[in-house]
């Protein structure tokens, strides 16, 4: 989806999903070094990678943002150090040793996509071609340590489709409930405030995959109009990404 350009239009998102999903089988098919999952995993989470930059850009537009402000860059790591009233209660040998080396004793945090706002990170976004609750307890992990470096951090997941339960997978519900799984996981990280975007309708069936043209799904332009809206309204939580210039 690179091709596409830096400015691209809804149309174009729904045209280029159709292709790449349409043609991933036959790619995977073709591939004699990788294994078939291999490569329809690689290719659906780049697609999703991909998605979220060209959604994001139409959000920002959309809220009025000056094109030059927004940017995306390479995703770098954030180090996130260990905590010192961790530190204290070490066995005495230990404590020693970690403080004696504390500035290495970090573990480097980052999710799919950062995206900042002059120079300033402001939203994260993880992005899946589908989510399960094993797999959000991981993401919920990620952005708690990021927002420890960047307390004003959006957070979001954008997944092509859902395995969360509730009505996740129902990219139009308004409200949408979610899942009681779920907000059990996200009771426990409430500063993290998870934005959970959903494009394709129906809960992901894993003997029905979508890449295969029985089972395809299709992107509605509805859907797409929601995650874009559900992107701009979500920049509500950070002052860095609702002071936008004309």
């Amino acid at each position: 989806m690179t091709s596409l350009g830096l400015q691209v239009s809804r149309q174009d998102l729904i045209r280029s999903y159709n292709l790449l999903v349409g043609g991933i089988e036959g790619e995977a098919l073709d591939d004699e070094e990788r294994s078939y999952g291999g490569v329809i995993r690689a290719a659906k989470g780049k697609l999703v990678e991909e998605m979220s930059l060209h959604i994001i850009r139409l959000a920002w537009q959309e809220c009025g943002g000056a094109p030059g402000r927004l940017s995306f860059g390479d995703v770098k790591t954030y180090p996130v150090p260990v905590q010192s009233v961790y530190v204290d209660h070490l066995p005495e040998d230990v404590r020693a040793r970690v403080n004696a080396r504390k500035g290495q004793y970090v573990y480097r945090a980052k999710v799919d996509r950062h995206v900042f706002v002059d120079g300033a990170f402001v939203m994260g976004v993880e992005c899946k071609s589908y989510t399960e609750n094993a797999m959000l307890k991981r993401i919920l992990v990620d952005f708690r340590l990021l927002k420890s470096l960047h307390p004003g951090l959006v957070c979001c997941l954008l997944q092509l489709e859902s395995m969360l339960g509730g009505d996740y997978s129902d990219p139009l519900a308004v409200p949408q409930i979610g899942s009681p799984g779920s907000h059990a996981l996200m009771s426990y990280f409430p500063e993290v405030e998870l934005n959970i975007i959903t494009l394709l309708k129906g809960e992901r069936n894993i003997n029905r995959p979508i890449h295969q043209s029985g089972y395809f799904k299709e992107l509605m332009p509805e859907s797409l109009d929601l995650a874009i809206k559900r992107f701009s309204d979500s920049s509500g939580h950070s002052s860095d990404w609702m002071d936008r210039g004309t």
